[in-house]
């Protein structure tokens, strides 16, 4: 693949971007543990399999749970309101939830205690959580138990009610060590996270590289997930194991634009790799931005080859910074170079505010927005 190419001009797409989770409409499964809900749970969780989210992440099944018994009426449902958070419980409401409330009320309690900052009121919930459903229960309670207490700040108490349940082989076992590394993970037990993701390996019928584990939850209720071995390469790496991180993910690759993702996060973790070997990683990555038109990747991907150094990957960045309009990229590697000092004070004047002393703009008045000269667009 030529970098030269003039489709260098296509605009980088942005890389992974995503709505952050909000405080308000949210949108969360119902969990009311009858005796009939607890008997649906049971069979979801026998049914899910390699579902990433094993409790409260099964909106449609939910709704099935939650429909009307044959010869009932649905009950008028109020307008739901999303444009403000419900208002926070009193202490009275507080300590009858505490007191008489199921799991899915004390949900919604260490919810907006959690977005609160209520340590407190998180304290006496998670102490309640841990008494609520004392062993013996069943998985689906067990696992709906530890994810409350996830939303409590508590996952050292949720890998407690987890270890009240020894999970059968199967579909069983890998909700459970789903469960397992959210609470790891959420802990910051960067040991017990790549232990639980190392055995659902072992357990799962797919291997880790097509399983995909949430992260977080957006607004609209859709989870934000990311490859199960990624995120062993990340525990890895925390745990001080970064080349073996590396040879994880280069074993593992896939093409577009996630394979050279990948590979870009492989060669920051083998820093002890040979400068040869590392280059034709980034070759490898660099080929497959540039097929699906990332340059925004291929920038960063071109900087990471020329401090090797590499010359022909230096030339390379810096045709790109001019056909992606990068004065900023440009400029910082040209002045690197005494012979551009030239064309760096160009950049500096081009990168200047237009009202700084010294900008194109400074001689213009502030309150004229009509410029004398028309724009030029940026060269194809």
């Amino acid at each position: 693949m030529s970098f030269s190419s003039t489709a260098a001009s296509t605009a980088a797409p942005p890389l992974g971007a995503g709505p952050e989770t909000g405080r308000h409409r949210r949108r969360r499964t119902r969990w009311r543990l009858g005796s009939g809900r607890l008997a649906g749970l049971v069979a979801l969780a026998a049914l899910a399999g390699l579902s990433p989210a094993p409790a409260r992440a099964a909106p449609a099944a939910a709704a099935t749970l939650d429909s009307p018994a044959p010869g009932e009426s649905a009950a008028p449902t109020a307008p739901e309101a999303t444009d403000q958070p419900p208002p926070l419980l009193s202490e009275e409401a507080f300590a009858e939830v505490l007191l008489q409330g199921d799991l899915e009320q004390l949900d919604g309690a260490c919810r907006q205690s959690a977005d609160a900052d209520l340590g407190e009121r998180l304290r006496l919930l998670q102490q309640r959580l841990l008494t609520i459903h004392p062993a013996p229960q069943p998985l689906a309670v067990v696992l709906a138990n530890a994810d409350v207490l996830l939303s409590c700040r508590a996952p050292s108490e949720a890998m407690n009610v987890l270890n009240r349940y020894g999970p059968a082989a199967g579909a069983e076992r890998v909700q459970w060590l789903q469960l397992q590394w959210r609470a790891a993970s959420a802990g910051l037990d960067h040991r017990r996270a790549a232990l639980a993701l190392e055995r659902l390996q072992r357990e799962g019928a797919s291997p880790l590289d097509q399983l995909a584990l949430p992260l977080q939850r957006r607004e609209d209720g859709t989870l934000i997930s990311r490859s199960a071995l990624e995120l062993l390469a990340t525990h890895l790496e925390s745990r001080g194991f970064p080349r073996v991180a590396g040879e994880l993910l280069v074993q593992a690759r896939r093409p577009g634009l996630a394979g050279a993702e990948r590979l870009q996060q492989a060669v920051g973790l083998l820093a002890e790799l040979p400068a040869p070997e590392r280059e034709a990683l980034l070759e490898t990555a660099l080929e497959q931005a540039a097929a699906v038109g990332a340059w925004g990747l291929v920038a960063e991907l071109l900087d990471t080859q020329a401090a090797l150094p590499s010359e022909r990957a230096l030339e390379r960045r810096l045709r790109l910074s001019g056909r992606i309009d990068d004065a900023y990229g440009e400029w910082r590697w040209r002045r690197l170079d005494p012979a551009s000092a030239p064309r760096v004070r160009q950049l500096e004047i081009q990168l200047r505010s237009p009202r700084d002393p010294g900008g194109h703009a400074a001689d213009q008045p502030a309150t004229d927005p009509i410029p004398t000269q028309p724009t030029t667009p940026p060269p194809s």
